[in-house]
């Protein structure tokens, strides 16, 4: 095995491990909620007791767009200059002299239909069954860049660096440690919740139901599971800013406006 493959090799084996934890443990949003589920193993494989379905909630009435999730993520995962997991885009609405300025915060959508998995000729992009998050296997990804073309929210990108596709993962990592993801975890405006949406009693699913929310792109079938309070898709500037955006094939992971 060459040394070039062996980290992501082992990266791929602690996901593993990760997924065969007893004690499964997400933080449910800002209010610092806990959500547990447990596996049972029987005959060598494991069985969910309860089906976990991880999301995020944004509420685009609290984001600044001081783009400290964007920071705070790529300092958690490592990301390279010239791409990004996370990112906050500026919409300019209206026509002067009344005009204003919003805020969407963007990254994997955590689809439950996700185009992404269709395309990879590897399985090294798979959504997890124990809870609904999208990953890659960067143990198998040949950075094809099939899956990246594929995403309708363009939240995917080749690594300059290691040439292998990545994406925001809900920082597994940190999820299953009790602890909540980097981004909301440096949020100003606690703008951002993350936990387990099939769950009714759960901070994301209290805010979701009490407040209307939407969702980038639904009409596309990929069934997000991201969810944003204050999301005004009937506005042209905002319905451009979640929708696709082209990715040139000579810069691997930089994004172009289509």
């Amino acid at each position: 095995m060459s040394e070039q493959a062996k980290p992501f090799n082992e990266r791929r084996e602690f996901m593993k491990a990760v997924g065969r934890g007893a004690v499964v443990a997400a933080a449910a949003g800002t209010a610092g909620g806990i959500v547990q589920a447990t596996t049972e193993k029987s005959a060598g494989s494991e069985t969910p007791k309860q089906k976990v379905q991880f999301g995020m909630l944004i509420d685009l009435r609290r984001c600044i767009g001081c783009q400290a999730c964007t920071v705070a993520c790529k300092a958690e995962a490592d990301v390279p200059l010239g791409v990004a997991r996370s990112w906050v885009e500026s919409v300019e609405s209206g026509t002067y002299p009344n005009v204003k300025r919003t805020f969407l915060p963007r990254q994997c959508q955590v689809c439950s239909q996700p185009e992404c998995i269709k395309l990879c000729p590897t399985g090294a992009t798979y959504k997890r069954p124990q809870d609904g998050i999208v990953v890659i296997d960067q143990g198998i990804c040949i950075g094809c860049a099939y899956c990246i073309q594929a995403c309708p929210y363009s939240a995917r990108f080749l690594n300059p660096v290691t040439r292998f596709a990545e994406k925001c993962d809900l920082c597994i990592h940190r999820l299953y440690q009790g602890v909540v993801p980097a981004c909301v975890n440096t949020c100003q405006g606690r703008a951002r919740i993350v936990g387990d949406l099939s769950d009714p009693e759960s901070e994301i699913s209290k805010q979701i139901a009490a407040n209307p929310v939407g969702q980038l792109r639904s009409e596309i079938g990929t069934m997000p599971n991201c969810y944003y309070i204050g999301l005004d898709m009937t506005d042209e500037n905002t319905k451009k800013a979640g929708q696709y955006v082209r990715v040139t094939t000579n810069q691997p992971g930089r994004h172009k406006r289509g």
